[in-house]
């Protein structure tokens, strides 16, 4: 309860304000959220009463919002394509599963200490991943913006439907449509402080019962139910949950990156510390509470925790406040919902995906790392073009493989003397710190995959025409030595000493050398083989050679 108990006092009324905004402007994205994973509206709201509440009572960031979230509703969408029909009393079980796996995995790995795993998605993947994300939602709103038939479940074939029925949509539809983006955009233009999605849906709400627009061919949520969601168990089989675990998985993961991102953010923002560890918690029971709770899986919301900063929030007491809020509104104001156009629903969807679409991350990222970049595009295509589930897999798999590609081959360098100071120079097999030594810089950690580059390059050393008689690692950027790493450093060690040369080190980090100590190496060397710094090992070389350099 840090996050709530944390309040400072004399800010709980700009907190409880921040609260009712939250609900203004969460409201109508919390119905697209359901909509875009496939659930009946009101399952959105549901998202906003007992997972935000939970979460809220048990977080230790002050300022993350949890709720409904495009990325995770695209993933469940994808995720049960095929296993029942959209909007369905199994879809919506199988749903709730999918939360409660969720928030068991959460929870397991709130006791293993997983908070790290967040690390191993690059935000250049991230940007990637929701790139494509909101493509695939963008595109999946065309047809119900028109008024015309989806065209199947890829988004091929959505944009092939959308571009087909532009030559024959429902006029009324698209003119509901139209209205919706002049509200919206025009509102955010002038002033984020006003719900423009709020007052879209209201007026949207009042034309149709006016106007009959239902009589006119415009589709409608229909009757929605009144009443605080049941508390319930998801329906449960083990071939079920074994099917939907991977699915449960991918949810995962994603909710441990974006909530850890925005919380690391705002923590900083602030100059506060944030326990992930202990925010799995949080979101475990979150996810438990919206499957026992008739709604879907739940995650941290970058774009939530803005709104509730944007307003002036700095606890956990607004989303509180929120949750009262959609509290009144399940009880006294479902009715009106009855007549809302779904073609509002999908075109405040189609405006979130837009915002989802990075392209000035992708600029960016193309002008500063285009190897990045090229992750980050493999990772939106594959989003948009196989699947959610897949891009997130890939996603995962990109991080790690970008991170051992620059640990594999890392940076190396021969360190030489130039006006007083050590500049790095390419380690060509003729470059000499001073003649007779060598002091060669690694520039990662020593293990299995990258300790080959070390040993090629003693052997260049040895080989080139004026051997030299010390050979010096620089380990300053050596945090680890694993065990085959220690075996190569014996080898180093042997072919120098067969040559007349002698292997020294510098810059050792104190957990290295106790490393080398386990590994025997230094008994191997000697403890007299140890320096401080590079210039203790040109003095020391001097001394012991003082016609060298």
């Amino acid at each position: 309860m840090r996050g709530l108990l944390s309040a400072d006092r004399s800010r709980i009324v700009g907190d409880i304000v921040a609260g009712v905004t939250l609900a203004a402007l969460g409201i109508p994205q919390s119905l697209g959220y359901a909509r875009i994973a496939g659930m009946p509206v009101i399952t959105g709201l549901y998202a906003m009463v007992a997972p935000m509440a939970v979460f809220a009572l048990l977080a230790s960031s002050r300022h993350l919002v949890v709720g409904a979230d495009s990325a995770v509703a695209a993933m469940l969408a994808a995720g049960l394509a095929g296993s029942a029909v959209a909007g369905s009393p199994r879809y919506v079980a199988l749903a709730g599963l999918v939360a409660l796996l969720a928030g068991v995995l959460l929870l397991l790995a709130r006791l293993i200490r997983l908070g790290f795993l967040a690390d191993f998605l690059s935000r250049s993947v991230l940007i990637g991943f929701l790139t494509g994300v909101g493509v695939q939602i963008a595109a999946a709103q065309l047809a119900d913006m028109l008024g015309v038939h989806p065209g199947g479940n890829s988004v091929i074939g959505r944009l092939v439907a959308a571009v087909r029925g532009l030559g024959h949509p429902n006029l009324p539809t698209l003119a509901v449509s139209v209205g919706v983006i002049a509200v919206v955009v025009g509102f955010r233009l002038l002033t984020r402080r006003i719900p423009g999605a709020l007052i879209a849906i209201v007026g949207a709400i009042i034309a149709s019962r006016l106007l009959r627009l239902p009589a006119r061919g415009v589709t409608v949520v229909g009757p929605v139910a009144r009443g605080l969601p049941r508390p319930h168990p998801p329906a449960l089989s083990l071939h079920d949950a074994a099917a939907l675990l991977p699915l449960a998985g991918a949810c995962f993961v994603v909710i441990v990156a974006q909530s850890f991102a925005t919380s690391r953010a705002y923590a900083a923002k602030y100059d506060e510390t944030v326990d992930e560890n202990a925010d799995l918690v949080g979101l475990g029971a979150a996810n438990i509470a919206a499957a026992f709770t008739g709604t879907f899986v739940v995650n941290g919301s970058p774009t939530q925790t803005q709104m509730v900063d944007s307003a002036g929030g700095r606890s956990q007491v607004a989303p509180l406040t929120t949750s009262v809020v959609v509290v009144f509104v399940l009880l006294f104001l479902t009715g009106p919902l009855t007549f809302l156009p779904l073609a509002v629903l999908a075109t405040i969807v189609f405006l979130i995906g837009l915002q989802l679409i990075n392209v000035s991350g992708m600029r960016q990222l193309l002008a500063v790392r285009r190897d990045e970049f090229l992750i980050a595009l493999l990772t939106a295509v594959t989003v948009v073009f196989v699947g959610v589930e897949q891009g997130i897999v890939l996603a995962v798999v990109a991080s790690v493989i970008d991170h051992v590609r620059h640990t594999y081959a890392p940076y190396t360098a021969v360190l030489v003397t130039e006006d007083g100071h050590f500049i790095d120079v390419p380690p060509t097999p003729q470059a000499r710190t001073v003649d007779g030594l060598v002091i060669y810089r690694f520039g990662a950690t020593l293990y299995y995959a990258n300790v080959r580059r070390l040993v090629d390059h003693v052997d260049a050393f040895l080989a080139a025409a004026n051997p030299s008689r010390w050979f010096c690692l620089d380990c300053v950027a050596i945090g680890d030595v694993d065990f085959t790493a220690a075996a190569a450093l014996r080898q180093v060690h042997n072919e120098l000493a067969a040559a007349g040369a002698r292997l020294v080190l510098t810059e050792v980090l104190d957990p290295v050398r106790a490393e080398l100590d386990r590994y025997g190496i230094t008994q191997l060397i000697g403890s007299d083989a140890y320096f401080a710094t590079p210039q203790d090992v040109v003095h020391a070389f001097r001394a012991e050679a003082p016609s060298s350099g």
